[in-house]
Parts: structure tokens; sequence; C-alpha cells
């Protein structure tokens, strides 16, 4: 039995944020109903949006499958009273719409709560349901890389702000969600009454980046990122190897994996050597034992540096591409990807699983993504 096997949602949600957050609860046995506009979840049609011609969406596959599509007017009477007798029934309402917009849909959590005391009701904005710009439209990009100071701190001072892969913060800002959500369930369970849950991409931003703030918080200012040649910490750093693959040194306790990273380089003279004999010795000259690293490192492919420091207890990681990760044998192995039913005609989709597993539970999705509208009949009908 699946942990929320009996439980209903409803989702009304778009592109990435709610939609995956919703596809969690799905995968773990929940019943989702999915109300789309006529025209459709947009990101049903995300490769057309960047100019790509063709009708596959394998982003739009992996946030919604298992769920159930019903198309809905909210414009119309019709379109609202169909909703409402959803959320009668449902236990959580999930929604990524800005305030003003389910406001003028009558869908405000104030106002959802007075009609349906018992939903739990999971909101994800951009910038939360307060302060003056809480209406302003927020992708992952803006608000949660941008706005809460990470995308600054990835490059060194001067440089451009780095390219940002999409969806990362949707996905973590979901994950938010859903554990909100599930608290609010639990707290259900003891007073008979629903709630809000109350998610936004700024504050699991902030959330993320909470190392860094609380730095600047304390001491009124951060220390730069360095570029990768004056790394403050050699031993935490990224190197090149003989055959150009790039890994990672996560040596964070310094004094710890010294001795091991020196015998791996077949280097003990650097044990000796007075610029980096101790921890503070090494940290004022880091240009010249990175650059010392990066000729050794350079000698040997990345396989000879694998089994040397493996061998001396040294925590490293491979710089793998996406090909590398979806052939990793430790990531099947965790269970990091699933096959999914394809949506409609398509083929059986291998995507991400979510990031959450229950011992002796199947995961293999039950259903794939809906098409547009696939499920309304069936839904309104059980309506009745």
């Amino acid at each position: 039995m699946r942990p929320l096997e009996g439980f209903s949602v409803v989702e009304l949600g778009m592109w990435v944020a709610a939609p995956a957050a919703a596809t969690m609860l799905a995968d773990w046995g929940a019943d989702v109903i999915k109300v789309e506009a006529p025209t459709g979840d947009p990101n049903r049609y995300t490769l057309r949006h960047v100019g790509q011609d063709i009708d596959s969406a394998p982003p739009f596959e992996t946030d919604n499958r298992g769920k159930r599509s019903v198309v809905l007017d909210l414009r119309s009477e019709e379109g609202k009273d169909a909703l409402e007798r959803l959320l009668e029934r449902a236990d959580v309402f999930v929604t990524n719409l800005r305030p003003g917009a389910l406001e003028r849909l009558g869908l405000a959590p104030e106002e959802i709560r007075v009609r349906h005391p018992r939903l739990v009701i999971g909101t994800l904005t951009g910038y939360g349901w307060t302060g003056a710009e809480r209406d302003r439209a927020g992708y992952d990009v803006s608000a949660f890389w941008a706005r809460p100071g990470i995308a600054a701190m990835l490059n060194p001072a001067g440089e451009p702000p780095p390219g940002i892969r999409p969806g990362l913060g949707d996905r973590t800002a979901a994950a938010n969600l859903v554990a909100g959500v599930l608290a609010a369930l639990l707290r259900r369970a003891r007073t008979g009454e629903g709630g809000v849950v109350d998610v936004s991409l700024l504050r699991s931003g902030t959330y993320a980046n909470g190392n860094d703030l609380a730095l600047q918080n304390f001491f009124g200012k951060r220390g730069r990122t360095r570029p990768r040649t004056e790394h403050e910490s050699p031993l935490y750093n990224s190197y090149q190897a003989a055959d150009g693959r790039w890994f990672w040194l996560v040596g964070l306790e310094g004094s710890r994996h010294w001795p091991g990273v020196i015998k791996a380089l077949g280097r003990d003279d650097l044990g000796t050597d007075e610029r980096f004999a101790t921890g503070k010795a090494r940290r004022g000259h880091v240009r010249e034992l990175i650059a010392i690293f990066d000729e050794e490192f350079a000698k040997l492919p990345l396989a000879e540096w694998a089994e040397r420091l493996d061998a001396e207890g040294v925590w490293w990681a491979p710089v793998q591409t996406l090909a590398e990760v979806a052939a990793d044998p430790q990531a099947e192995a965790v269970g990091a990807f699933v096959e999914q039913p394809g949506m409609g005609d398509a083929p059986p989709l291998r995507t991400v699983a979510t990031p959450v597993g229950f011992w002796g539970v199947d995961e293999k999705p039950r259903a794939g993504a809906p098409t547009l509208g696939e499920h309304t009949d069936e839904v309104l009908g059980e309506l009745n």
C-alpha cells in the first residue's frame, strides 16, 4: 500500500512547481485530478515555446504522471461549480496561480476555507501572499535563483551570472510544498481542521542559500566567490584529469583528508613543505597548492585517480554529463529513474523518480501523464 492511498488531491497548476508537487503525491498513492483550462497547461508545449517543432514534452510527462486531466473553463459558472464539487470531496488543493488570479476566481485560501474547512490548501507562488510584489510573475530563474542571491554567488565578482538550468528551483519548492501539505494533513488528523500551506520560490531560495545569508547577516558581509585557481580550500575544489574529465575533491575537513590526498598523489614531500604543513598555512598559499594539484592530476586519467583516491579514503566525485548520469549504476541502484507509460500513444518514457523512496513499496508509476481532458467525462461523472 502506498502511503497516500485513499487521499484525493485537486491540482490547479501549470508549468513545473505545483504540478511537480502533485506528481509526488500521485506517486505516493493519492488520486490527483489535474484541472486545466481548455488550452491546457502551457508546459504541454514546452519545446514549442523555445522554437522547436516537436509535439513531445518529456518534462511535462515527468511532472504530470499518474494524474487524471479534467478540462474546466473557470470563467463559466458551470466550470466553477464543477471545481467546487471536486474540492468538496478532496483532501488537498494544490495551486501555483498568483494571488490576484485566485482572488478573481473566488479561490483565495480564506474564501475556500469558509466553504471547505477540512481542505488542506497548498499554494506555491513566486513571491508569497504578502508584500508589494506578491503578484509579480516568478519563474524559478527569477524568484529562486536571482532574487535570493544564489545566482550572484555562483561566479566570481565581476563576471556575469551563469546560465541557469530550468526547473531546479521549482522542484526544490515543490518538495517544500509537499512537506508542508503532509504536516497539515497530520494536524488535520488531530484537530479535524484543514489549513493553508504557503510556499514561495523566494523563501525557498533564501532557505537554500542559508549558509551564505547566515554569514551575511552575522558579519554584515560575505566573502567573495573566488576563481577555481584561488579557492580558499584546495581540498574542496575541482580538478581535471589527463583524459579531460573533471572531478571534485570533497575534503571539507582539510586536516583529516590532507595525508590521504598527498599519498594518492605520490607527493609525501608536500607534507613537510612549510607552506602546506597546517591548514592555516595552506590557506595562505592556495594558489601555489592548487597549481601543484593541477599539474599532478593532469598526469593520469580519471579512472586511475579514482583507484588511488579510493585506496587512501579520499572523498571525491566525478563531474558527470547527463548521459553519464543516465547510465550511472549507483543512480540506478538508488531508484533515481523510473519508466512510466507514454502519454497517449507515445512510447514509454524513462525519467526521474521522485526523491523519496519507501522501503517495501512498489515505486513503479501506475500511469503516464494524461492527454488534455482525457478524464473529464469520467471525473465529472463521479460527481453525479
